[in-house]
């Protein structure tokens, strides 16, 4: 099981990568966003803001997030290293459950392209 620090860890690394990303992806990542991440195993929630291109002002809460971010993503810690190492594919982790990505309708045709 991933502890809290790998999963911080690891958002920080997903942060860097959509900072560098070009083209769609660049175009998606550059949203204006709250963003909350549920680590269910863990019971902790990491929130913080999409904005350009990056995942700022990230803290940790225990438990669900307080408050209802614009995007939200729920799964295990494990999950979340295993996607941004690139070692679990979202759209079937998704796919099976083993991913929930909840946004609204625009935020989710924009951010399909960093699928």
């Amino acid at each position: 099981m991933a502890t809290i620090e790998e999963c911080r860890e690891a958002l920080d690394r997903l942060s860097e990568n959509l900072a560098q990303a070009e083209g769609d992806v660049r175009s998606a990542a550059a949203l204006d966003r709250s963003l909350s991440c549920r680590i269910t195993d863990l019971d902790i929630t990491f929130m913080g803001r999409l904005a350009d291109g990056h995942i700022r002002d990230v803290i940790t809460v225990p438990g669900p997030p307080p408050e209802r971010a614009q995007i939200r993503l729920c799964l295990a810690g494990d999950d979340l290293v295993a996607l941004v190492n690139g070692e679990l594919h979202f759209a079937k982790a998704w796919a099976s459950g083993r991913v929930k990505l909840e946004a609204g309708l625009l935020d989710l045709l924009r951010l399909r392209s960093l699928l």
